[in-house]
C-alpha cells in the first residue's frame, strides 16, 4: 500500500467513525422520541442541529504565508434557550462529528436541567504544530467568522479537546472588540482574572466521580477500597484517578495513548502525576506496558473509558470484568456493547450524564458572569453535587420504570425538556 492510498484510508476510516456516530446518536434518538410518545416530526425536527455554519479562516502564519482555515458551528436547539458548547481544535474535526456532539450537548443540559440548547464547534488544525500567536490569529478569526450567530443570549461556546482558557480569553477579546463593549458571558472556560469560575478546570472530573459514587450506591459497593481502572490519563482521567485515590478507591490501572500501567496492589498516584507530560503521558517511563485494550478487560470493581470512542464493542464486551462503567469519554461503548454489558448485569453510566459536570459548571460561570457575583470553590462545588446527584436519579428512576438500559434512560431524559418546548412553542 503506498502512502497515499494508506492515508486515503485512514482518511475513510476517520469519516466512517464519525458518521457511525451521527447514525448511532440519531437511532437512540428515535427511541427515544418513540417510547416518550412524541409524534414522528418530533424525530424529524431532532436528528439534526437547526443550524449548521461553515467557515473559512485564513490566517497569517509566521512564515509570512497565509493558510485557510475550515471551521463549523453546529446549533441543535434552542427551543429551551441559547445553544451552548465546546469549540475543538484537531486535525480529525469534521461536518458529522460536530452535529452528533451539539445533539449530545442538547441532550446534556436536559438531562441536568439547565435552560440551554447544544451547540458544538471546531477547526480542522493541529494546534500541536502551530505556535503560540498562530493559534492566537486562527482562535480571533474564528471568532470573526461566526459572530453573527453566536452571544450571550444566542450560543455560548467554551473549551474542548485542545482548546484552553488563553484560547476562549483571545476569543472572547475578539467579540468584545467586535460588539464594542465587554462580554464575558459570550464565553465560558475563561481565566479567573477574565470572569472565569473556581471549579471550571476540574468540573468534568468531579461531575464523573460523583456518578461513579452514586452508581456505587447503587450496586452496593464501598468506594473505599474499590477497584477502579481508568482508560485515558489526560485531564479528566488524571484528575479523575487523584479525586478517586482521595476518596479511598485503590486504583489499579490507568492508560495513556502510549498504553496502560496496572498493579493488583494500586497504583503510586501521585507518583504517576508529577511525572506526565504536557499531553497527559507516562506509560512511556515503564517497561512492563500493557495495550488500552488488555486493561479494560482486567478484573475490577469500577471502569472508566476516558480517552476515545470505540472503546468496548460487540468483540470485547462478554470479557469486561467490571460491576460498573462509568463512560468519562464521548461514545467509549458501541450500542451493541451496551446491550450486552446490561444483560450481563453490569450498570453503564452513559457519556451524557457521566459527563456533564464540564457543561454545569459552564452555565455556573455563564450565571455568575450575568450577576457579576462571583461563587467560591466550594459553593461551586456543592451546586454542581445537587445537579449531578439529582440528575443520576432521575436517569436511573427512568431506567428501572421504564426497563432500559442507562444510555436510553437519560436520553428520554435529556430530550424530555427540549421536545416539550419545542411543543409550546409550536414548533411541532
Amino acid at each position: 500500500m503506498t502512502v497515499t492510498s494508506k492515508a486515503n484510508q485512514i482518511e475513510k476510516e476517520q469519516q466512517e467513525e464519525s458518521l457511525n456516530l451521527f447514525l448511532s446518536t440519531q437511532s437512540i434518538i428515535k427511541e427515544a422520541v418513540e417510547r416518550l410518545g412524541y409524534p414522528e416530526e418530533m424525530y424529524e425536527l431532532l436528528k439534526e442541529p437547526l443550524r449548521l455554519l461553515q467557515v473559512r479562516i485564513p490566517v497569517r502564519m509566521d512564515d509570512g504565508s497565509t493558510k485557510i482555515f475550515t471551521g463549523y458551528r453546529a446549533q441543535h436547539n434552542d427551543a429551551v434557550g441559547p445553544t451552548k458548547g465546546g469549540i475543538r481544535f484537531h486535525p480529525e474535526v469534521d461536518e458529522e462529528e460536530v452535529k452528533a456532539l451539539s445533539m449530545w450537548m442538547s441532550l446534556k443540559c436536559g438531562i441536568v436541567d439547565l435552560p440551554y440548547g447544544g451547540g458544538k464547534g471546531g477547526i480542522i488544525c493541529d494546534p500541536r504544530k502551530m505556535s503560540f500567536y498562530e493559534l492566537e490569529r486562527l482562535s480571533r478569526g474564528y471568532v470573526r467568522a461566526i459572530s453573527q450567530i453566536v452571544g450571550p443570549t444566542k450560543d455560548i461556546p467554551a473549551p474542548d479537546v485542545y482548546t484552553n482558557p488563553q484560547i476562549m480569553a483571545w476569543m472572547m477579546d475578539e467579540y468584545s472588540r467586535i460588539q464594542e463593549f465587554d462580554s464575558p458571558g459570550f464565553i465560558t472556560g475563561k481565566p479567573l482574572v477574565l470572569g472565569g469560575s473556581q471549579g471550571r478546570e476540574t468540573a468534568t472530573a468531579k461531575g464523573v466521580t460523583i456518578c461513579i459514587e452514586e452508581a456505587a450506591k447503587a450496586k452496593g459497593i464501598a468506594i473505599k477500597g474499590a477497584r477502579v481502572i481508568v482508560q485515558g490519563f489526560g485531564n479528566a482521567g488524571s484528575y479523575l484517578a487523584k479525586f478517586m485515590k482521595e476518596a479511598g478507591a485503590n486504583v489499579i490501572g490507568i492508560s495513556d495513548a502510549n498504553g496502560a500501567l496496572y498493579n493488583p496492589d494500586g497504583l503510586d498516584i501521585d507518583y504517576l502525576l508529577e511525572r506526565r507530560d504536557s499531553f497527559g503521558t507516562v506509560t512511556n517511563l515503564f517497561k512492563d506496558v500493557l495495550t488500552n485494550k488488555e486493561i479494560l478487560e482486567k478484573e475490577c470493581d469500577i471502569l472508566v473509558p476516558a480517552a476515545i470512542s470505540n472503546q468496548i464493542t460487540a468483540q470485547n464486551a462478554h470479557r469486561i470484568q467490571a460491576k460498573i462503567v462509568v463512560e468519562a469519554a464521548n461514545g467509549p461503548t458501541t450500542l451493541e456493547a451496551t446491550k450486552i454489558l446490561t444483560e450481563r448485569g453490569v450498570l453503564l453510566v452513559p457519556d451524557v450524564l457521566a459527563s456533564a459536570g464540564g457543561v454545569t459548571v459552564s452555565y455556573f460561570e455563564w450565571v455568575q458572569n450575568n450577576q457579576g457575583y462571583y461563587w467560591t470553590e466550594e459553593e461551586v462545588e456543592d451546586k454542581l453535587r445537587l445537579k449531578i446527584v439529582d440528575s443520576f436519579q432521575k436517569v436511573l428512576e427512568t431506567a428501572i420504570q421504564r426497563k432500559v438500559d442507562m444510555r436510553l434512560a437519560a436520553y428520554m431524559v435529556g430530550m424530555r425538556k427540549m421536545a416539550e418546548a419545542s411543543r409550546f412553542r409550536g414548533w411541532v
